[in-house]
């Protein structure tokens, strides 16, 4: 029904800047909410940013200043622009979404793969 796949993930010195999309494919209306989380092995998984159809955004601590979610309605992609990477930024990131389906108020929730972001030092 609906398809959310991750681009973007790569080997990047610390310092550096990284560009992550998340594309959704299918029965697409509108991208009502979309979540970027970040996981690696032994910790929890982490909600690193959203944005709402509103435009509202919400970001955890340790990225203020430094990530920026934004969302292109006209491509359904959300960004995670991520500038002045550590190396505690490596993980695999992956998009939720909440995807409105059609005019009767359906929607579709449900989460890509990830992209793999690797800061070395």
């Amino acid at each position: 029904q609906v398809q959310l796949v991750e681009s973007g993930g790569d080997l990047v010195q610390a310092g550096g800047s990284l560009r992550l999309s998340c594309v959704a494919s299918g029965r697409v209306l509108t991208i009502n909410e979309m979540e970027w989380y970040r996981q690696t092995p032994g910790k929890q998984r982490e909600l690193v940013a959203s944005i709402t159809t509103g435009g509202g955004t919400n970001y955890v601590n340790s990225v203020k200043g430094r990530f920026t979610i934004s969302v292109d309605s006209a491509k359904n992609t959300v960004y995670l622009q991520m500038n002045n990477l550590k190396v505690e930024d490596t993980a695999l990131y992956s998009c939720t979404g909440v995807i409105k389906t059609d005019s009767s108020g359906e929607t579709w929730w449900g989460s890509g793969r990830g992209t793999q972001v690797t800061v070395s030092s």
